[in-house]
């Protein structure tokens, strides 16, 4: 008889955190604070950063905004943020007490295409902070903004080497990309850097590099919805090259990036057709440089501190839902 008993001891504090974690954020009314608290419950990958003083105001000009990593914060903390790697450690990455305010909402947060199993954490999360254009808070890997006043610096002079590069670490001769790959270098010379072939650039290199190729490579690790990442942003559009892109569809390119910009992989029938295209707009330089012309209206801001992300959900934050839960995250972050 004793058993049954010690199993409701278990079991019984378990239920009462779950119940407490899947608390939804129903408070009475918007909150109106003169300061936004956002509490990061853990850093990304365990790599810590900065935060003293006014980090946000100071590094980013985002006033009224507290971002903090002390835990103690915790019940006064308008929004939590966690990162989804370090929730796959279960129920004990997220806070064990006080009892969670129910104006206090839950921010998942994560910048990779592919997530652990989040089944466990339905109605645990009022937020999602993503890359994705269809999350609560979005943060991409960078955009394109306008420049002031417009014309590109010293015009659109065109001087290349290399017909085409590409930056890889990871390789599978399965991978669609590696298969697009194969198929060029056998039309064309592809000049291959990084841990994969041990040809490594520094980052120093590596915009030097790619800038001496008509075409990078921005081949995706994946293709899911809106993962664009800084191979477009930093290596193509940051070097001057024209990107040959690979991954989610054309429409998710063309909702961030202007059209003629980039030359998507998906728009040919075959790799033959994508690479008789690519030696074309090398012998025609008028029609190659017509894929640099978006320097002109646009520049380039790519995101790489985690702060800036953090600091402008601030910049967000009247217009976040206030009643909202997610009753399956899991299905979300697979969508």
């Amino acid at each position: 008889m004793k058993r049954p008993l010690a199993v409701l001891l278990c079991v019984s504090p378990l239920l009462l955190l779950l119940n407490w974690w899947r608390i939804s954020a129903t408070g009475e009314g918007p909150l109106p604070p003169r300061n936004v608290t956002v509490l990061l419950w853990h850093w990304p990958f365990d790599v810590a950063l900065p935060l003293q003083g006014d980090v946000c105001l100071e590094l980013y000009g985002i006033p009224r905004c507290r971002l903090l990593r002390d835990r103690s914060a915790l019940p006064a903390a308008h929004l939590v943020v966690f990162h989804s790697r370090e929730l796959e450690r279960g129920w004990q990455a997220l806070p064990l007490g006080p009892q969670r305010p129910r104006s206090q909402r839950w921010v998942w947060m994560s910048l990779e295409s592919s997530t652990g199993d989040l089944r466990r954490f339905g109605g645990v999360f009022n937020l999602t902070m993503s890359y994705r254009r269809d999350a609560d808070i979005t943060i991409p890997y960078g955009r394109l903004e306008p420049r002031e006043p417009p014309g590109a610096p010293g015009g659109l002079v065109v001087v290349k080497s290399v017909p085409v590069c590409w930056v890889v670490s990871a390789y599978s001769p399965e991978h669609r990309r590696s298969r697009v790959y194969t198929g060029l270098r056998d039309m064309m010379p592809v000049a291959v850097y990084g841990h994969w072939n041990n040809n490594p650039l520094s980052a120093r290199d590596l915009l030097p590099t790619i800038s001496r190729c008509y075409f990078y490579l921005a081949f995706e690790n994946s293709e899911s919805k809106d993962y664009i990442t800084e191979k477009l942003w930093r290596n193509a559009y940051g070097s001057g090259a024209v990107p040959v892109v690979l991954g989610p569809p054309p429409g998710d390119y063309e909702a961030v990036a202007p059209r003629g910009s980039y030359i998507h992989v998906d728009e040919f029938a075959s790799v033959e057709d994508l690479g008789r295209r690519l030696q074309e707009l090398m012998e025609d330089r008028e029609s190659y440089a017509g894929y640099l012309e978006w320097q002109r209206a646009w520049r380039v801001k790519s995101f790489t501190d985690w702060r800036e992300r953090l600091c402008s959900i601030c910049s967000q934050y009247d217009r976040l839902p206030e009643n909202k839960t997610y009753p399956d995250l899991h299905a979300w972050a697979r969508a």
